[in-house]
């Protein structure tokens, strides 16, 4: 059986220091890539940063910020969380993770997904109504970049190549890709006949519930004759030395967070009751590391996972308590779900 793979998530979210004043996106993105280096020294396997363009989070170029954290880590694979493929040129996003993988001598990977939020669309001059085709040709393009050959392609989405090879190329041969998906049939299927591993985003409700997908998803390599590929898990949390610590420290940037997304699309703010069911029932990963271990191996267990990342920023918390919760998953949390895994 392969070693199950322990990656950490986040959006670069805008912070406060420790007296709960903003402090620059600028400085945010200065300690990321200080919690990437932690990360580094603490043997944990990966760090996705996502990207965004809106006010709330410091990142809209993650890959620049992994070639920054290619330069100061030794071990640690720099990935995405998920690059936004569907307002991206496949192409670029080629040139721009094999020059990542140059600099960090072969440790890029790249998590494709449409992103959660749509402000990319209008930014980078693209239609709404394109959602569906915009991302399924780019993905199929990206899949035929990543084989490292002349590639001919033709769409509906850019210009048509042929014959055409792009630059530079990986010394190891091929960039490692995922595609990130949020629990529609159709992506999980895609991804299976694509001959993807999947990377599964479950961010409210009991993980169990997603074991459905996961079993359409091996269903459907074996019809697509695709070999059995590795699923993994992104859900959020944060770590601290007990249980009532973490909520208490967590609550109010969950509150501030879920509260501005759920005012722009229309949800009810909110309430305390829903954060504390959604840790004790749901998949928020938020407790001490006993908790918090034992949430990790219930998702995982149920949905057939070989890999968990751990979205740890969530909202602007303090660089402080962010570096405090990294300390403890790679110190206590991932030596706990080893050890339960293996017993």
């Amino acid at each position: 059986m392969a070693e199950f793979k322990f990656g950490l998530d986040t959006f670069g979210d805008n912070q406060v220091d420790d007296f709960g004043a903003p402090i620059t996106s600028a400085q945010t993105i200065r300690n990321l890539v200080a919690q990437g280096v932690l990360a580094d020294s603490l043997g944990i396997n990966s760090i996705n940063v996502g990207e965004h363009h809106r006010d709330d989070f410091a990142v809209t170029a993650p890959d620049t910020v992994l070639a920054g954290l290619a330069t100061v880590t030794k071990k640690i694979i720099l990935g995405t969380g998920v690059t936004v493929l569907s307002s991206d040129d496949p192409v670029r996003v080629y040139e721009r993770f094999a020059t990542l993988d140059a600099l960090s001598n072969g440790r890029a990977e790249i998590t494709a997904g449409r992103g959660s939020f749509i402000e990319s669309f209008p930014l980078f001059g693209y239609d709404l109504k394109d959602y569906e085709i915009l991302f399924s040709e780019k993905l199929e393009l990206l899949v035929e970049l990543l084989k490292e050959k002349a590639v001919t392609w033709s769409g509906k989405t850019r210009a048509s190549l042929s014959n055409q090879e792009v630059y530079p190329k990986t010394e190891r041969g091929a960039i490692p890709l995922r595609v990130g998906v949020g629990g529609t049939p159709e992506s999980a299927i895609r991804a299976a006949r694509l001959g993807l591993p999947m990377a599964l985003a479950i961010i409210g409700g009991n993980p169990a519930r997603f074991s459905a997908f996961s079993n359409l998803y091996r269903t459907s390599l074996m019809e697509f004759g695709k070999p059995d590929l590795p699923i993994s898990i992104h859900s959020p949390g944060h770590i601290s030395d007990t249980d009532e610590q973490a909520r208490e420290e967590q609550w109010p940037h969950y509150l501030r967070m879920f509260g501005r997304i759920g005012a722009e699309r229309g949800w009810r703010p909110p309430t305390k009751e829903q954060f504390i069911t959604e840790i004790e029932h749901g998949s928020q990963y938020v407790g001490s590391p006993d908790t918090v271990a034992k949430k990790i191996v219930h998702a995982v267990t149920s949905v057939g996972a070989q890999r968990f990342d751990f979205k740890y920023s969530n909202g602007p918390q303090p660089h402080s308590k962010l570096m405090k919760s990294i300390e403890l998953y790679g110190t206590k949390v991932i030596p706990l779900v080893k050890e339960m895994l293996a017993s």
